[in-house]
């Protein structure tokens, strides 16, 4: 599998799944046939989890080729991630839990044998050893297959749901915190109370094309029980009237400033943000940060052959900024914890309209969400 660190080659991979391969995908999308087969799916996700590509703008590159009545599955799945994100705005408790239950869980596994051998594909099951390899080779999963990972991990393998999802953040090139946080939450049984998502041999034989067999695994298990509630917490995300002429700051979610909506706005100057392991929590392995880096990297020279007056900084140099600066939201992860535990204030956020006007939607599950869909595609396209 070949993830190219531009945005001019993510859009050739968009634009030849969408010629080529969507009109199949209702049908085929569940089906992983392999590394060496991927026709079925986009494999854009690495370029939305980073904004090199916006929601969007993969709608309306669809919409153009496609009815919406044709391609409603695919643009549903695309929007999944705002409906995740705007669900955990409104709930940073979750993240915020997680977070501390998972350095609980690191001390309690640290050197359990169950947990170093999953980690190192080392189990008695053949398809989740080679799903690590995978993983670990080519920084992707499919989705169904990280559904069946995530099922096998938590209750046939019976290791805590936080250390899986932590694994799946230093490896994945999509890598999210409210994705990943809230599709194991899924899994496990806590983000619908009761309903978790169950790993069978006959599924996993038919949705590979039959590539594995002899697959022993707990099929009946109960979900994990948790009686915590989180309530919503109100919250607005607004936009300051007038944007004065100073620093524009963005993170690595959102590497597509000259297509966002803040282009026709005077910055004086815009600082792009690495973050390296020595200031996150969950630390990434060397080639996901250089991909990250590749990708912000990217984004500089599109802004320098704008003329752009743009920079690269570590995330650490924020601390040094006396002035105050507008920052492209970050959404609740790392660079949001890095800003609040550092408490630095002198940043006003700037919010993606596509984010303003979804987020309200996403106080119930995604069924309720999904309703509201059409309406969103009316407003930005």
């Amino acid at each position: 599998m070949d993830f190219p660190n531009n945005r001019t080659d993510a859009l050739k991979k968009l634009d030849n799944f969408i010629e080529k391969n969507l009109t199949e995908y209702t049908k085929l999308r569940n089906f992983d046939f392999g590394t060496k087969n991927r026709k079925n799916i986009s494999c854009i996700s690495p370029y939305a989890t980073h904004g090199i590509i916006s929601e969007i703008e993969i709608i309306k590159r669809t919409l153009k080729k496609h009815l919406f009545s044709k391609s409603e599955k695919f643009i549903q799945e695309v929007l999944w991630r705002i409906y995740w994100k705007g669900w955990l705005e409104l709930r940073p408790g979750v993240w915020d839990d997680y977070l501390t239950s998972l350095k609980t869980q690191r001390g309690k596994y640290k050197t359990n044998k169950n947990y170093l051998n999953a980690v190192e594909g080392n189990t008695d099951i053949q398809c989740f050893n080679d799903w690590v390899k995978e993983l670990k080779e080519t920084n992707y999963l499919h989705n169904h297959t990280r559904m069946w990972f995530a099922s096998i991990w938590i209750f046939t393998l019976d290791l805590p749901w936080e250390l899986g999802a932590e694994f799946f953040l230093k490896h994945l090139f999509d890598g999210d915190s409210a994705s990943n946080t809230l599709g194991w939450r899924w899994v496990a049984g806590l983000q619908t109370k009761g309903k978790h998502y169950i790993a069978t041999e006959w599924n996993i034989k038919k949705f590979t094309n039959n590539r594995f067999n002899n697959i022993t695994l707990n099929e009946k298990p109960s979900p994990i029980n948790d009686d915590k509630f989180y309530k919503i917490i109100p919250k607005t995300f607004n936009n300051t009237l007038s944007i004065d002429d100073k620093p524009l700051i963005i993170f690595d979610n959102n590497l597509s400033f000259e297509t966002s909506d803040f282009i026709n706005e005077k910055f004086n100057k815009i600082f792009l943000v690495l973050s390296d392991n020595k200031n996150r929590q969950i630390k990434l392995t060397e080639k996901l940060v250089e991909f990250k880096n590749s990708l912000i990297k990217d984004q500089k020279e599109r802004l320098d052959e704008k003329s752009l007056k743009c920079e690269i900084i570590s995330i650490e140099d924020l601390l040094k900024l006396e002035d105050k600066s507008y920052a492209l939201y970050p959404g609740i992860g790392e660079n949001l914890d890095y800003l609040n535990l550092n408490k630095i204030k002198n940043i006003s956020f700037l919010y993606r309209k596509i984010d303003q006007y979804s987020w309200k939607y996403c106080n119930k599950g995604f069924f309720n969400f999904k309703n509201y869909i059409p309406k969103i595609i009316q407003e930005f396209t």
